[in-house]
């Protein structure tokens, strides 16, 4: 098959005509970078906020206008909101006629996922504490409960769940727009590692990440499940942002190392959790401790207990601590997660009993009302 390249791209949607005017959507600067990888291409369109939704036929154009072209085999195509008037490269974008005056915006909550009892986040203040390794490992301790679980990695840049879940391929397509995840262990799940080479870098901006993120999260076909198990980036950017914005979190789960560096980071997640509104299920601390295999002595090598008086400090649950140990680190490197290679060893125990006290707190916050955010 022929490899397509941007021109070609930008040369089809020279066709897709912005309603009520006789210019092309990228004649007004409505079309931001385009990204190819592995055959499929990846950009969005700026419009006015007001007329976001009724455009919903200008994406599907530009869709099916980029699938025209040779060597393009799947296009993913996001409608991005400015609050303020975009201003075109070479001529302004049509205005929108003057909206009906409407009374003062009122709080909505925000829509669920269909089939999905509860959504937790599980998130770190920075890198490299083993949050994904610890969302995986919950994702089976919960399972381990007789719970039907999914996981959605949430790491666009760095999608690390399909190696630790020994998980490769493409999935496939569903009806519709709709992409069956792909599973492993009884785990539902959805990656963008799943979409692209394991090598390529997502080069992308702000907007397209978090198109890319609602898509996988709302246009899976994820069935029936009790717990959607999210693996965020690390930090409080745009990904994280825009979950609080869009997304029932039942609550958030917070991942650290003992060490006062990673202390600190991990506070500005909590704080970022607390503003808005999303319950925190607590903190684990991870890599608490060290046993040496040969000689059983212990080792604190990151120090101890930090993460547990940080939780005891500003009022939420501790989860437990899990050890840093060769099986761990062994394990998820090979795709085997602990708690299904060595389901009767310690660390698995580690983390079913983690997991026992995350769904006792998504228990008790089942009658607290979804948050109500509105982002100027």
């Amino acid at each position: 098959m022929a490899q397509a390249d941007k021109k070609q791209i930008e040369q089809a949607l020279e066709q897709v005509i912005y309603p009520g005017s006789d210019k092309s959507i990228v004649a007004l600067g409505m079309v931001s970078e385009i990204f190819l990888s592995d055959s499929k291409a990846y950009f969005s369109l700026t419009v006015p906020a007001d007329r976001a939704k009724e455009l919903e036929p200008l994406r599907l154009a530009a869709e099916k206008a980029t699938l025209g072209v040779p060597g393009v085999k799947a296009a993913v195509v996001a409608l991005t909101a400015n609050s303020r008037p975009s201003n075109a490269s070479h001529t302004p974008a049509p205005k929108a006629p003057p909206a009906a005056p409407r009374p003062a915006p009122q709080q909505q909550a925000k829509a669920g996922v269909p089939g999905i009892g509860s959504i937790i986040a599980v998130a770190s203040g920075k890198g490299g504490v083993g949050k994904s390794t610890t969302a995986v490992n919950l994702a089976l301790g919960l399972q381990a409960l007789g719970l039907r679980v999914g996981v959605l990695d949430a790491d666009i840049y760095g999608p690390s769940v399909p190696r630790l879940l020994g998980i490769s391929g493409r999935p496939k397509q569903g009806e519709g727009r709709t992409i069956m995840p792909m599973e492993n262990y009884g785990l539902k799940v959805m990656s963008m590692g799943f979409l692209v080479d394991e090598e390529a870098a997502m080069i992308w901006r702000g907007p397209m990440v978090q198109s890319a993120l609602m898509q996988m999260l709302r246009e899976v076909v994820w069935g029936d499940l009790d717990v959607l198990v999210l693996d965020m980036p690390p930090g409080t950017g745009d990904v994280q942002l825009t979950i609080a914005q869009q997304v029932p979190l039942a609550g958030a789960v917070i991942v650290s190392t003992p060490q006062d560096l990673a202390l600190i980071d991990a506070r500005k997640g909590i704080t970022m959790f607390r503003k808005v509104e999303v319950p925190l299920l607590g903190v684990i601390e991870n890599m608490s401790y060290f046993i040496a295999p040969d000689t059983g002595k212990r080792y604190d090598i990151f120090g101890h207990g930090g993460a547990q008086a940080e939780a005891e400090r500003i009022g939420v649950p501790f989860l437990g601590a899990v050890p840093l140990t060769m099986s761990i680190r062994e394990t998820s490197d090979a795709g085997t997660p602990i708690v299904v290679s060595e389901p009767d060893g310690p660390q698995a125990q580690s983390y079913r009993e983690i997991a026992q006290k995350v769904w006792t707190e998504i228990g008790r916050g089942t009658a607290r009302t979804a948050p109500k955010i509105i982002f100027e």
